[in-house]
């Protein structure tokens, strides 16, 4: 069989204090065990992240402020994951935002869950005219934050369009993050991962 001679696909993680860690940890584990570069990013000055359930904590690769002197342009996807308030300090970042949008508009596949896809991505046109799912009732509740959704909602557990991946909530995390492999890589090694967890 012929080498793989492709270059390895490369992921950013961000984490912001709130954040939903199943969301987070899960699309991590299952990318690495795929073969994909994962850098996790903390939107603060601080490395150390605070989760929503339990204090629990997480120490990201880098933070934000380092992360964008690097060529971030060399990465193939960003990940966003949900939990309030995490989603709602991800929305406040302007220079977490001013990436997402610029990753989008060069082709990047960008991937949000829960409450994100509304909350953040929702304001920085990346879900207009697009197909997307997020947490339950969120997509009711876009208005209380100032939220005009302009794509198509689905109760689907995931939904991928072009460029854009978005799930609903901790429950899909696994579907989620194999969604992400598969875009990136290829449907078996997808499946593979799901066998090898038991997804």
């Amino acid at each position: 069989m012929a080498e793989n001679t492709q270059l390895k696909k490369r992921a950013i993680v961000f984490l912001a204090d709130g954040f939903e860690e199943v969301e987070a940890v899960t699309p991590v584990d299952y990318l690495c065990r795929a073969g994909i570069d994962v850098t996790t990013v903390s939107i603060s000055d601080n490395a150390e992240v605070t989760g929503r359930w339990g204090g629990i904590k997480m120490t990201a690769d880098t933070t934000l402020t380092e992360f964008i002197k690097q060529d971030y342009k060399n990465f193939d996807a960003a990940v966003v994951p949900g939990g309030m308030p995490g989603a709602a300090n991800i929305a406040a970042s302007e220079n977490t935002c001013k990436l997402l949008k610029e990753m989008f508009a060069a082709g990047k596949l960008i991937c949000a869950i829960c409450a994100s896809p509304v909350i953040v991505l929702a304001p920085l046109g990346i879900i207009k005219d697009k197909n997307f799912t997020c947490y339950p009732g969120m997509e009711e509740k876009a208005a209380e934050y100032s939220v005009e959704l302009s794509g198509k909602w689905s109760d689907s557990r995931v939904v991928t369009d072009g460029n854009l991946i978005t799930s609903r909530g901790a429950g899909t995390a696994g579907e989620f993050a194999a969604a992400i492999i598969e875009k990136l890589i290829n449907k078996e090694t997808a499946e593979k991962i799901a066998q090898t967890v038991l997804l």
